[in-house]
This record gives structure tokens, C-alpha cells and sequence, in this order.
């Protein structure tokens, strides 16, 4: 899953990144209000969650929070502030917050509820994910391949529950690149076709054949039947 974090402090980012990047995520980090609101209404399809500080240069997070949520966008968004008051606390959530966590915190505290918001249903999440053979778990990580579970790195893991949220369309490194690692990732680094091909050999078993498909000049792809759309859904 892929998270935007708007924080000014560089110290707080930086630990809340590298925290919820230990656990699975991918984490794009910006400083400013009006820079996170200008990606929040453009790639808000892109993100599962919006960590969200109050005090920012540009534009405050309650502001935020009511504009983007005026355009009618839903991603969940946590604020993360130090301001504690009452007050504050019901100005963020009637201007459109999911939930509201008061600096300093203990990162498990922060873990959980980001995990919460997560839990919480919508359209483009499910329980299982099914293709070829392949069942996904998005909340207890785990994936069997024609019943037997297979262990995967969190990189791995990601990269395979991206192309099987997109069952049986091509998408390209730069969409798994965008995807599992944040925007501040060199393009040109060959981390996607590494991981892929480690992906391929614990995917490829017996004489199932290639499972992952590779499309020569454009990008990946694995394939889904009707019934397994059935179960995903």
C-alpha cells in the first residue's frame, strides 16, 4: 500500500518514513500544504492514506482536509499535529479527517491506526486477492500458491499485490516503480527487473509455466479467469 505523508518537520518525517517503511509500506513525503494538496487532487487514486500535519507553510491541514474532501476525494486522512486542544480536534475531523494523533507519539500508537483507516472498507480493497492459482491476504500478508504458502520479501509482496489488483492488464516498471517505492526513486534504477525476476522463481513451480508474464517493450502482467474475479470481488 502506498501512503502520502505531509509533515514539515524534516526529524518527524524522516522517522515516521523509515518506520512505516520497515513495516510494508511505501511512503512519498512533502513539506509543504499547497504542494500536498496539489498532489492529493491529482494522484489521490494513487494513495491509500494521507498522513497530515496542521502546521504547514502554504496552507494549514484543516483547509486541506476541507478542499480536497469538497472535490469529493475520500482517501483516508490521519492528522498528525502537536496541537492537543479540544477545539482542534473537532475542527479536523468535521473538516473531513479520518482520525487525529497528537505529537509526541509512540510510533506502535501510529502503526495501529494507520493500520485501522486501512481496515476500513472501500471499493478498490478486498479480503483475498485470486489469480492463477495465486491467493493474496493484503491484511495478514500472506500468499499460497495452489495451497502452499510462499514467502516473499516486502518488496516482492507489494510489487505481486500491485499486479494483482490489476489482474489482467500490462503495467509498466515505472507503475510499480510509483507504486511500491516512493516518487523520489531513480526511474533508471533496475531494482523493478530484480525483484521481478526474483518474484518469477518462487512464482514459477512444477510445469505451471510463466505465471508472471513479461510484455517485451511495455511492462508485466498476470492473468485472472472470470471464476477468480468472481472471488476477488
Amino acid at each position: 500500500m502506498k501512503l502520502l505523508l505531509i509533515e514539515d518537520e524534516a526529524q518527524i518525517a524522516n522517522l515516521v518514513k523509515a518506520g512505516l517503511e520497515r513495516e510494508g509500506y511505501a511512503v512519498d513525503w512533502i513539506a509543504d500544504g499547497l504542494e500536498g494538496q496539489r498532489r492529493i487532487e491529482l494522484y489521490h487514486g494513487d494513495y491509500d492514506l494521507v498522513i497530515l500535519d496542521l502546521m504547514l507553510p502554504g496552507k494549514n491541514g484543516i483547509e486541506i482536509c476541507k478542499d480536497v474532501r469538497t472535490k469529493g476525494i475520500s482517501t483516508p486522512i490521519l492528522i498528525l499535529t502537536a496541537k492537543s486542544y479540544i477545539d482542534d480536534k473537532v475542527s479536523a475531523l468535521e473538516g473531513g479527517a479520518d482520525d487525529y494523533l497528537t505529537k509526541p507519539f509512540d510510533f506502535k500508537e501510529l502503526f495501529s491506526r494507520v493500520k485501522a483507516l486501512l481496515r476500513r472498507p472501500k471499493d478498490r480493497m478486498t479480503l483475498e486477492l485470486v489469480a492463477s492459482g495465486i491467493v493474496l491476504n493484503p491484511s495478514s500478508r500472506r500468499v499460497t500458491l495452489d495451497g502452499e504458502e510462499i514467502s516473499l520479501t516486502l518488496k516482492e509482496f507489494g510489487i505481486l499485490e500491485y499486479l494483482m489488483r490489476h489482474a489482467n492488464q500490462v503495467v509498466t516498471r515505472d507503475d510499480i516503480l510509483f507504486s511500491v517505492w516512493d516518487f523520489h526513486f531513480d526511474s533508471f534504477s533496475n531494482v523493478v527487473d530484480v525483484h521481478i525476476n526474483h518474484l518469477r522463481k518462487k512464482l514459477n513451480r512444477g510445469n505451471r509455466g510463466d505465471i508472471l508474464e513479461t510484455i517485451r517493450g511495455v511492462g508485466y502482467r498476470i492473468n485472472a479467469t472470470t471464476e477468480e474475479h468472481v472471488l476477488k470481488a
